[in-house]
């Protein structure tokens, strides 16, 4: 948890006129940093409209010592606000001695296999533990600079629950190259993803816009004038009459696209909090399978993983190849479900 450097207060006058929290703050705010007669005018300097609503909604400020968490609200006369300014934190990463699976690496590139749980770059709420801190701790002083910083250039992410290949570059040519790459779709990744029920078409490819759920914009949603996505889909495999085993591969690389894609045809992923939509139960004909389902419900994570990812070498172009294994969670999900299927059969026999 962040020290905090300096506690604030504002008070409204008993004739204020209506306003909005988060503006009248801001405007309070910067009439105190221009009043040098005004003890500590300095800290209030800074304290944008936009910086003190996100410190509203983070829950750091207070009228009489309430926490408020709405900024659209109106101001009550005579009520005192209080503002708590967290200390700063460095927008540079730190390195963390974190172990890697290592696929290839030179001085231009890194390839790796991120586990699953691994957040790949730094952000509110997994400032730590990141691929990008993994990465800065091995590479040392091989990270020539992204940007003029020492950090590793990521040019793709995985969601964190989504385990598999990636590679980051470690040179500021090598990201601008790879970053081309992606941009031109001039690159193969293919993706093994378990999902709910039968896919019955072999082979199809979804075309469907995505962009911000209108409702929930942390999600993603097939929408008519979101941005263009395409997912190549094979099934390599089903286990019915609940899971199917889709090699996905992207054209696009849009966020959340292939969960997205697979819940829109109504085959979201298994292990997906978000868009995969579990079977029900009601469905099931006898005990067996309703016992297949609840291991199935039972899995942490979406069943996706990053399996192949082809390319040329950014600098040499040489053409690159990595496949990786399904990681153990995965490869014991599948392996436990066909285990009940089979005995289910041996029953009915």
């Amino acid at each position: 948890m962040n020290n905090t450097l300096t506690t604030l207060t504002l008070t409204v006058a008993e004739d204020a006129t209506q306003d909005r929290i988060d503006r009248w703050l801001s405007e309070s705010c910067l009439k105190l940093s221009q009043d040098e007669h005004q003890p500590d005018h300095s800290a209030y300097a800074g304290l944008s409209r936009s910086r003190l609503k996100a410190l509203i909604l983070d829950g750091m400020v207070s009228a009489n010592d309430k926490v408020i968490t709405n900024p659209s609200a109106s101001i009550q006369a005579g009520t005192t606000y209080t503002i708590t300014i967290p200390e700063t934190v460095s927008a540079t990463p730190k390195g963390e001695d974190i172990p890697l699976n290592i696929l290839f690496e030179d001085s231009h590139i890194i390839i790796i296999n991120k586990p699953a749980g691994m957040v790949v770059h730094p952000a509110p709420g997994s400032m730590q533990g990141t691929l990008v801190n993994a990465l800065i701790s091995h590479c040392g002083d091989s990270l020539t600079g992204i940007g003029g910083e020492q950090r590793p250039g990521i040019v793709h992410r995985l969601d964190k629950d989504t385990s598999g290949v990636m590679v980051a570059a470690k040179t500021a040519v090598a990201h601008q190259n790879l970053s081309s790459m992606f941009a031109a779709h001039d690159l193969t990744r293919r993706y093994t993803a378990l999902t709910w029920g039968i896919i019955k078409s072999r082979e199809q490819t979804i075309d469907a816009s995505i962009n911000r759920n209108a409702r929930d914009r942390k999600k993603m949603a097939v929408m008519a004038n979101g941005r263009h996505a395409v997912t190549h889909v094979t099934v390599k495999r089903i286990l019915p009459p609940l899971a199917s085993v889709a090699e996905c591969q992207l054209e696009t690389g849009r966020t959340h696209q292939i969960r997205v894609h697979m819940a829109h045809i109504g085959h979201g992923i298994i292990g997906d909090p978000t868009y995969g939509r579990a079977m029900r139960s009601g469905q099931m004909p006898d005990n067996a399978l309703r016992e297949a389902l609840s291991y199935l419900r039972a899995f942490p994570r979406q069943a996706l993983h990053a399996s192949h990812l082809g390319f040329d070498h950014p600098i040499s172009g040489q053409p690159m190849e990595f496949d990786t294994d399904l990681p153990d969670d995965m490869a014991n999900l599948m392996q436990g479900l066909e285990v009940r299927i089979t005995d289910r059969g041996k029953l009915e026999q």
